[in-house]
């Protein structure tokens, strides 16, 4: 039985697009007989999925410790996946130096780079440009990476199209692989609620991303009022773990404005709402919170940063608005039209189907993986780039992990020769 071991910044949690992306591929690996191993640095939370149910392995592991080096070499695996080129950074050096037969893959699960970017423009009112982009560190760091690694995963078409156009990366090195959904049956969509029995508007999203508070505030201020001056019966209700402060203390029902946390059951959550507000400003990747509203039946509006890489030739299941007030006239159109309700929701429903088949895609990563393997060296023979980058970094990170190792083992030594002469 092949191995792949998984390494994450984090446990991944239902509650973020992180989490479900990686759940996905967990689900790929065992429908296809491998033994699945997640291990991570940080400390599960009570919102981790129950990974020992679906029989994966839970590995704790250490930054900057050598114990690594001997867990990944006696694990031996076949493929291991970082889930973000942070990972990469810390461990891909020792993996490729002892598991060098491993596949090594990186999960960009969107390019944090592009995010830090148009985030950083969006907060200091400066127009996002490539330029910006290609300047910043981190671009430069999460750039390295994908080129260190024997292919990357790239969850969105259009950061697919910039990492092959503006950057000219090998196209052998990346995979388009976008969420991998189950197809929604005949059978599930006549059970959702109708039109009628629909109401309200939803906001689903994370606390912890900026951009979704970001979204949540613009709501608040601006978008909302507009909205509910000419709905005054409906209500917005804000869904999302780890929701800040400055969020909860915006509840007020009065106005129709609830903030309702976290919630597990999405299908209830989505089915019984009418209309899902996404107004994102900034961000990168696909959003999670669009692809659930369309395989639920819930049209929704959001913006072109929302909607960048979750369509290719197929209408939206909703509406595209960039500024308040027809963010606001759009919502409120598609709230009272059944007809074009309905439309927008049968969109939903073919993009799914067409965008984010969980066969097809599942059938196309398969493919690539044992293309890869089938000639691993013949593969990274072709990859000069990405092999310069990884000698060099064996030439400094190595070295510094190792530094920073001996200075960890000298302060242990130290504190506990205190605790003996304590004694």
């Amino acid at each position: 039985m092949q191995k792949v071991l998984f390494i994450g910044v984090h446990w991944p949690e239902p509650s973020t697009g992180a989490g479900t992306r990686l759940m996905q591929l967990i689900q790929f690996f065992l429908s296809n007989n491998y033994q699945v191993i997640f291990a991570s640095t940080a400390s599960e939370s009570e919102l981790s999925y129950d990974l020992s149910a679906v029989k994966v392995k839970k590995v704790q592991i250490e930054l900057n410790n050598s114990s690594f080096d001997t867990f990944v070499s006696d694990l031996a695996p076949n493929i291991v996946v970082f889930d973000r080129f942070i990972t990469e950074e810390q461990f891909g050096w020792r993996v490729a130096e002892y598991a060098p037969n491993a596949l090594r893959m990186l999960d960009t699960e969107d390019l944090h780079s592009l995010r830090a970017t148009r985030f950083e423009a969006f907060k200091n009112s400066l127009p996002f440009t490539m330029d910006l982009w290609l300047e910043n560190d981190t671009t430069k760091r999460e750039i390295a990476s994908i080129y260190r690694c024997d292919m990357s995963l790239i969850i969105s078409s259009f950061e697919m199209t910039l990492l092959k156009d503006i950057v000219k990366i090998d196209g052998d090195l990346l995979l388009h692989l976008p969420f991998m959904i189950e197809d929604v049956t005949k059978e599930e969509i006549v059970k959702y609620p109708s039109f009628e029995v629909r109401k309200d508007f939803i906001f689903v999203g994370n606390g912890k991303h900026i951009p979704n508070v970001d979204a949540i505030k613009w709501l608040k201020t601006a978008i909302w009022p507009l909205i509910h001056k000419q709905l005054p019966e409906s209500k917005l209700y804000i869904y999302g773990a780890y929701l800040p402060q400055q969020v909860l203390e915006m509840h007020q029902p009065q106005q129709g404005f609830y903030i309702s946390g976290y919630v597990k059951d999405l299908q209830s959550t989505f089915t019984t709402a009418r209309i899902n507000l996404a107004p994102l400003r900034f961000g990168a990747g696909q959003k999670g919170k669009l692809l659930d509203a369309m395989r639920f039946g819930t049209p929704s509006i959001t913006t072109t940063i929302g909607v960048e890489g979750m369509i290719t030739d197929l209408p939206f299941n909703g509406k595209i608005a960039d500024d308040e007030t027809e963010f606001a006239k759009v919502a409120v159109a598609l709230y009272n039209d059944k007809d074009q309700f309905l439309s927008a929701q049968q969109n939903g429903f073919e993009i799914v189907h067409t965008d984010f088949s969980a066969n097809e895609l599942s059938k196309k990563l398969l493919k690539t993986i044992n293309q890869i393997q089938s000639d691993l060296k013949k593969h990274r023979s072709t990859n000069f780039i990405g092999s310069l980058l990884r000698h060099q970094t064996l030439q400094s990170t190595k070295y510094m992990s190792r530094w920073i190792e001996e200075k960890n083992n000298r302060v242990k030594w130290l504190k506990s020769n205190v605790e003996r002469k304590k004694l």
